[in-house]
């Protein structure tokens, strides 16, 4: 590059994240600049910049690193996403790009697409029919099973209700219209703890057991975290199956082992969060993402410029 290049960071709240991937991108001679996609537009006019991001008025950056989606109505997240859309199309490296972030923003296609892959994850029903969703809940409590009800679109923790008995259904309402029911896993009654997985390119860098103050264990919602070493083949392999499932560049995958030992994925998230992980991991987190999101946005660069 004749000048130092120029990264989008995506995101309404830099942050701890924004700030430590700035510093990673300025590391490798990259500047960055923090871009909200509510202050995106497409300006269709301009036959040589249709996508106008803040910060890039005279030429579209070097490539797009996401770490939020702001939520809103169908056509706000729509939009949203066109514009990453776009940007890919004009051969912006877009990391993770829209794909990626449709398949597990919504929770739904999520689980959909890990059980059409034979990736274990718990049995999950989606209903925008109460009745329906009344006679799963009980039942599932009647086979001696509880349920969660989640948000399909949502993180941290945020709206997940637990029901234990029949009186708990009265609280069993549905998100925007829709029920997401997942049958309820726990390991250990007593100590209730989880793993979040950290999965680069296909392969495992980073990883913590979670442990819940209550039944959830997002670090969000106070769990703490444990290291957790790299050399259970088990629990690596099936956070890189399910990363490579969904065609991810970069993810954070929820994994519980249910009672009979068994790992089976909770989530898989396309804008992980990895704060309270790099508290207990020795491998530098943002270093690792801007080396591999860096590396493609040089090949993307010199396809490019092959192809003009």
């Amino acid at each position: 590059m004749a000048e130092p290049g120029r990264i989008a960071i995506v995101t309404d709240d830099p942050g701890w994240h924004g700030a430590r991937l700035k510093q990673a991108f300025a590391a490798r001679g990259y500047g960055s600049t923090y871009v909200s996609l509510t202050a995106c537009r497409l300006a269709l006019e301009e036959e040589a910049l249709p996508i106008h991001l803040p910060g890039f008025s005279e030429q579209l950056p070097d490539g797009v690193f996401v770490r939020g989606v702001p939520g809103g109505s169908l056509e706000q997240v729509s939009f949203y996403l066109d514009i990453l859309h776009g940007l890919k199309m004009l051969g912006i490296p877009v990391y993770n790009d829209a794909r990626a972030i449709e398949r597990t923003v919504d929770k739904g296609m999520t689980s959909f697409l890990l059980q059409l892959a034979g990736i274990p994850t718990p049995p999950t029903w989606v209903t925008g029919d109460p009745e329906t969703a009344l006679e799963i809940a009980r039942r599932e409590l009647a086979d001696g099973n509880r349920i969660v009800s989640k948000p399909l679109f949502g993180s941290q923790g945020t709206g997940l209700q637990r029901h234990d008995t029949l009186e708990d259904l009265a609280d069993l309402a549905p998100t925007n219209g829709i029920y997401y029911l997942q049958r309820y896993v726990c390991n250990d009654e007593n100590a209730p703890h989880d793993w979040r997985v950290f999965v680069i390119r296909g392969r495992t860098v980073a990883a913590m057991r979670r442990c819940g103050v209550t039944w959830l264990n997002n670090v969000a919602q106070g769990a703490r975290c444990e290291p957790a070493r790299l050399d259970d083949i088990l629990l690596c392999r099936l956070a890189e199956d399910a990363a490579k499932t969904l065609d991810m560049a970069y993810a954070g995958v929820d994994i519980i082992r249910d009672p009979h030992g068994r790992y089976t994925v909770l989530e898989v998230n396309s804008v992980p969060a990895w704060k309270g992980l790099q508290s207990v991991s020795d491998a530098v987190i943002a270093d690792m993402l801007a080396d591999d999101f860096l590396g493609n946005c040089t090949g993307a660069e010199s396809a490019r410029h092959t192809a003009t």
